[in-house]
C-alpha cells in the first residue's frame, strides 16, 4: 500500500498542493523512479534522498522506490519537495514509528548529510498550505520566521532528517528547540527583533533608513514639493535635468517618505521576494518598501517578467514601492512601451508553453532623464538644436508620457552656494505630511478593496470626488487647448489636484491646486518652444 505525505509548490505568486506517494515494487532492482512532470532538481533528489538516509543511519529501499507527485498534470520545480519524499520513503519501509500524517504538509531541501535546507517560496506556499485545511506545516529552520509570518497554522523548523523523524515520533520538542534559540540570539546581541537591510525579524517597529534622508539635498525645495505631492497621491514622477543635478539622489530618498507598508503590503512583498529567491535566510516580512533602479540595458523579460517559468520582473519585484528608471531615453522603446500595461493595470499576465502566471505590478513610477543629447539644455553649455533635442525626447513614446503624471525639471545647483547649507526639510517631517494625505483616501476610499490612493482612482471615482468650479474648469481647458492634453492626461491632472487639496487638507479642489499641478509639467512647457524644420 503507498504511503501519502503532503508537501506544497508554487505557481505565480500562490500555492498548491502536490501529495507525495511513495510505493515499493518486490523483486526488482533496487532504483528509484519519480513521476509527476518533474523538473531536473526533483530529479536529482533521488541521489540527495539516498546519501541522506545511508549518512543518517537508516537503509535505503532494496527493492524498486516510485514516487509519485500529484496531480500528475501539472509541472513541478524545486528542491523542497526532498524533505516529504524522504518521510513517504521512510514511512512505505517502516523505518518510522506509524503516525497520521494528514495533519502535516512537508517543506524542505536534503543536504547529503541529512541537513535541511532553506527553500524558496516558503511564504506563498505556507498560506496555501492553511487554505487547504493543513494543520502544521514542517519547514526549514532557516525559514522559520518567514513561515511564522502566517498566522492560524502550526510551523515546525527542523534542522535535519533525524530531529524530524524524533520530532514526529515524539521524541523532540521543537519548541524548547526554539526557545532555546532565542534565548542564546538574546545573549549575542541576535535577538529576533533585530533589523537588516530594511528585513522585517518579528518587530513591529518600521525599519529606519539610517543611509539617506531628504535633508541630504539641497537647493531643490521645489522639486520636493513634487515629489511630496507624487508621494502623497502614489503618482508616477519624471525628473528632467542635467548631470549631477541631483536627479538619482533624490530618487533614492523617494522610498524614506511613503507612508508604512501595512502588513497585506507586507505579506504581497515579501511572497514576490521569497519566490524569486531574493529573501535572505532566516529573514521575516519584509517592511521597508520596495525599490528597485534596474540598469537601462535590462532585457524585456528581466523588466517585465519571463524566463522558461515566468519568473516575476522589475515590475512585480517593484510592488507597492518604486521602480526607478535613471538615464530613462537611454532604455530600448520596446522595453519602455511594454510598460504600459503594467503602469495602467497594476498587474502583469506572463504566458509561456509552461503556463500562464500573474503577477501584481502596483509600483510608484520614477524616472529620470536629461533634457538633450548633451546634457545641458537651456544652459548656455548647450550646443543642441531643437530637432536633435526633440528627436532625444520622441525615444520616449507619447503613451508613456501620458501616463507620467508629474514632469518636473530640475534646477542646477552650485556646490559653493550651497556648501555649508542644510536640507530644508527632513524624511521624517516629509512623511508625516504624505500620511496625513493618505489617511484621507484610505478613508474616503474605504469602501474599495482596489484603490487606496488618488493615483488609482476609477474614472467613475474621479468624476466623484474631483469636481471643479467654473474658474477652475476655465483654467485646466486653456492649458489642455494650448499643449493638446488627452483626455487620459486630464484624468491624471485631476488625480493630482485632489491630492494637492487633501496634502492641505482642503474638501474641494481648489484654484490654487488646478495652478500648482500644471505647473508640474515642465515638459509640455519646453517642448512647446522648440521647432524643428524636417
Amino acid at each position: 500500500m503507498a504511503i501519502t505525505v503532503k508537501s506544497m509548490a508554487t505557481m505565480g505568486v500562490d500555492g498548491f498542493m502536490v501529495e507525495i506517494e511513495a510505493s515499493t515494487i518486490r523483486g526488482q532492482q533496487q532504483s528509484m523512479s519519480i513521476i509527476g512532470l518533474p523538473d531536473q532538481a526533483i530529479k536529482e533528489a533521488g541521489e540527495r534522498i539516498q546519501a541522506a538516509i545511508e549518512s543518517c543511519g537508516y537503509d535505503f529501499p532494496k527493492d524498486k522506490s516510485i514516487i509519485s507527485l500529484a496531480p500528475g498534470d501539472k509541472k513541478k520545480r524545486g528542491s523542497h519537495f526532498d524533505l516529504g519524499m524522504i518521510i513517504a520513503l521512510l514511512y512505505q519501509t517502516d523505518q518510522i514509528s506509524p503516525k497520521d500524517l494528514s495533519d502535516y504538509a512537508f517543506i524542505g531541501e536534503l543536504a547529503l548529510d541529512g541537513r535541511i535546507r532553506p527553500c524558496n517560496g516558503v511564504l506563498s506556499m505556507v498560506t496555501e498550505a492553511r487554505k487547504c485545511g493543513v494543520k502544521a506545516v514542517v519547514v526549514p529552520y532557516d525559514n522559520r520566521q518567514e513561515a511564522e509570518s502566517v498566522s492560524g497554522i502550526r510551523i515546525c523548523p527542523v534542522k535535519s532528517l533525524p530531529d524530524t523523524v524524533r520530532f514526529l515520533e515524539g521524541r523532540l520538542d521543537l519548541s524548547k528547540q526554539n526557545q532555546e534559540e532565542k534565548t542564546e540570539g538574546c545573549r549575542t546581541g541576535r535577538a529576533g527583533s533585530s533589523m537588516s537591510d530594511g528585513i522585517y525579524k518579528g518587530d513591529d517597529a518600521d525599519p529606519p533608513y539610517d543611509d539617506v534622508d531628504f535633508l541630504d539635498v539641497k537647493g531643490q525645495d521645489e522639486l520636493i514639493e513634487a515629489i511630496v505631492l507624487g508621494a502623497a497621491g502614489g503618482h508616477n514622477i519624471l525628473m528632467i535635468g542635467e548631470p549631477g543635478c541631483g536627479k538619482t539622489m533624490i530618487a533614492q530618498r523617494i522610498p524614506t517618505i511613503l507612508p508604512r507598508m501595512t502588513e497585506k503590503e507586507s505579506l504581497e512583498v515579501t511572497k514576490i521576494h521569497s519566490i524569486s529567491g531574493l529573501l535572505e535566510a532566516g529573514s521575516g516580512l519584509l517592511k521597508r518598501r520596495p525599490f528597485r533602479a534596474p540598469h537601462h540595458n535590462v532585457s524585456l523579460n528581466a523588466l517585465i517578467g519571463g524566463g522558461s517559468y515566468a519568473q516575476p520582473g522589475e515590475v512585480s519585484l517593484a510592488h507597492n514601492g518604486v521602480l526607478f528608471l535613471d538615464e530613462l531615453a537611454e532604455f530600448s522603446r520596446s522595453t519602455l512601451d511594454a510598460l504600459r500595461q503594467p503602469m495602467e493595470d497594476k498587474r502583469v499576465t506572463i504566458s509561456r508553453v509552461n503556463g500562464t502566471n500573474s503577477y501584481p505590478a502596483n509600483f510608484m513610477f520614477v524616472a529620470a532623464m536629461n533634457p538633450c543629447p548633451c546634457g545641458y539644455y537651456p544652459s548656455k553649455k548647450c550646443r543642441c538644436t531643437d530637432y536633435e533635442i526633440i528627436h532625444y525626447r520622441g525615444k520616449i513614446s507619447g503613451p508613456i508620457l501620458e501616463r507620467i503624471d508629474i514632469q518636473k525639471s530640475v534646477a542646477h545647483v552650485d556646490y559653493f552656494d550651497l556648501n555649508g547649507k542644510e536640507g530644508s526639510r527632513s524624511s521624517a517631517e516629509l512623511r508625516d505630511l504624505v500620511e496625513k494625505a493618505r489617511n484621507i483616501q484610505q478613508e474616503r476610499f474605504r469602501e474599495s478593496k482596489e484603490v487606496s490612493c488618488n493615483a488609482q482612482m476609477t474614472t467613475t471615482m474621479i468624476q466623484k470626488y474631483c469636481k471643479l468650479d467654473e474658474e477652475c474648469t476655465q483654467i485646466l481647458k486653456k492649458a489642455s487647448e494650448k499643449y493638446g492634453y488627452s483626455a487620459r492626461v486630464i484624468h491624471k491632472l485631476l488625480r493630482l489636484a485632489r491630492t494637492s487639496a487633501d496634502l492641505d487638507g482642503a474638501e474641494n479642489i481648489r484654484r490654487e491646486d488646478v495652478i500648482r499641478v500644471l505647473g508640474c509639467r515642465d515638459l509640455d512647457v519646453s517642448s512647446s518652444q522648440m521647432y524643428a524644420i524636417t
